[in-house]
């Protein structure tokens, strides 16, 4: 399981640039004029595992299969998208579709690069697709609640709650606050992802700087880190010019071009391990001769659940998984080592698989 994220912002703050590095594609056309994305872009790229390498050399694996992750670029967005203004509709449609939001701000200055409200203020420009956000969801529930009346007076369990959530969250956006807010009880989770409000996406700040400034950042990435931190929220500096200069170059040149610019790594692993914690995954490994290969799964995870991302019968038929820690595979040099020094153990069905773990399951076809 990898997951899908959203590339969102307003007009011309650099979301193309940024899908066309991290998806190493030129798929989105990245111009210098509104709602140049007009169509979602999808891409899928690796996701960066420097153990996934090691594993691999261990076990002599013939073949390295990463995870992957998903990213859309969506099209910019304008003040009252709500109401359908510019690409409105279909944008608040193809938010919908995503797990989290990785929202792009702009936090250069350039001349050259209008801004369609006319100045450089990332604060505010996250602060408009927020409300866009809310006020679609507002929208939402006034006519789901006034769809579920006759329900509820034939004392319908399921639009019971389903008016109580929906009841919830209109009261934290009245208020002026996202629904994610809201403080929701496991036995209402599921039915409340099923009313997939906008406002409640996971959301991470891309702060987009202008290459001198991609190390520290500047006085506009300082202002969203104290908007994010306010909220609860995470964020990463990057440099989209960078990332696109990057993707055009081999491994050992792009090593040499972060190092000339005073970074340790992409801004792509930063933009993943990021969106990682923002939606609580993690990353098993599967290890043999013939591949090692990488696996996401959220954090709580319990085996059979885990081994059904490789297949659903594995699930089913589950019977027990044989696990060694990533740290402990490595120090016994492979398996058969771990296996002599006590560190592979046999897990059961509760057992709540861990990231780096090493897994090989056994289960009734």
């Amino acid at each position: 399981m990898g997951f899908k994220m959203g590339i969102v912002g307003l007009p011309n703050v650099g979301k193309s640039t940024l899908f066309n590095a991290l998806t190493k594609t030129a798929a989105a056309q990245a111009a210098n004029f509104p709602f140049c994305t007009i169509e979602p872009n999808v891409g899928e790229v690796a996701v960066p595992d420097a153990r996934l390498d090691k594993l691999a050399e261990i076990a002599k694996s013939k073949e390295v299969i990463p995870t992957r992750m998903t990213f859309v670029d969506i099209a910019g967005l304008v003040k009252g998208a709500s109401k359908g203004e510019g690409l409105g509709n279909q944008f608040l449609a193809n938010i919908r579709e995503v797990d989290a939001i990785a929202h792009v701000l702009r936090c250069f200055e350039d001349g050259d690069v209008t801004h369609v409200e006319g100045r450089v203020d990332p604060v505010a420009d996250a602060e408009t697709i927020e409300t866009e956000l809310m006020l679609a969801d507002l929208e939402s529930i006034e006519k789901r609640r006034a769809n579920l009346v006759r329900k509820l007076k034939g004392n319908d369990k399921e639009a019971q709650q389903q008016d109580r959530l929906l009841a919830a969250a209109q009261a934290v956006l009245e208020d002026g606050k996202p629904a994610r807010v809201v403080e929701v009880d496991a036995e209402d989770a599921k039915a409340w992802k099923m009313l997939q409000l906008l406002s409640t996406k996971p959301v991470l700040y891309v702060c987009n700087v202008a290459e001198e400034e991609s190390v520290e950042g500047n006085a506009h990435s300082a202002a969203v880190a104290k908007m994010a931190a306010a909220q609860g929220n995470s964020h990463v500096i990057i440099s989209a010019r960078i990332e696109e200069e990057i993707s055009q170059l081999d491994a050992e040149e792009a090593e040499m071009f972060l190092g000339e610019m005073g970074l340790e790594e992409p801004g792509l692993d930063r933009l993943i391990r990021a969106g990682y914690e923002l939606l609580h995954l993690e990353t098993y490994f599967t290890v043999g001769p013939k591949e090692a290969r990488a696996w996401t799964i959220r954090q709580g995870t319990a085996a059979p659940q885990a081994a059904g991302v490789i297949h659903g019968d594995f699930e089913k038929g589950f019977i027990r998984a044989e696990t060694v820690a990533y740290a402990d595979f490595i120090a016994c040099n492979g398996e058969a080592g771990a296996r002599d020094a006590g560190k592979l153990r046999a897990e059961g069905k509760g057992y709540i698989v861990q990231d780096g773990d090493v897994m090989h399951f056994l289960f009734n076809a």
